[in-house]
């Protein structure tokens, strides 16, 4: 997706629970590998890229989609004049939102 020459890079999931999973996963993993490592020892600590996975890219990654899996269709983007600001979304362009969503 482009929008004036930008790259738009969405990080949100499909839904609230989803994405919520993903984050218990990869944060689950960073803190097992780390748990598990006086056990195991450093062989643990292969698991921790696993939720690089999980999170689609880093901690802040998730956390970016967290915040734009729960905005997705209460709010738009509206630039004019070479400034871009946050807006409410109407009810009829949250529906569309959803709808192109999935």
């Amino acid at each position: 997706m482009s929008r004036r020459g930008t790259i738009v890079k969405s990080f949100a999931s499909a839904s609230l629970p989803r994405h919520l999973a993903r984050g218990a996963i990869g944060f689950g993993l960073i803190v097992g590998s780390i748990a598990a490592v006086p056990v195991v020892g450093p062989v643990a600590l292969l698991a921790a890229p696993l939720a690089l996975i999980a999170f689609r890219g880093c901690p802040t990654c998730w956390a970016v989609g967290l915040a734009q899996t729960v905005s997705r269709g209460r709010l738009r983007r509206e630039c004019a004049d070479g400034a871009c600001s946050l807006v409410k979304a109407r009810p009829a362009e949250r529906a569309v939102a959803e709808d192109a969503s999935r």
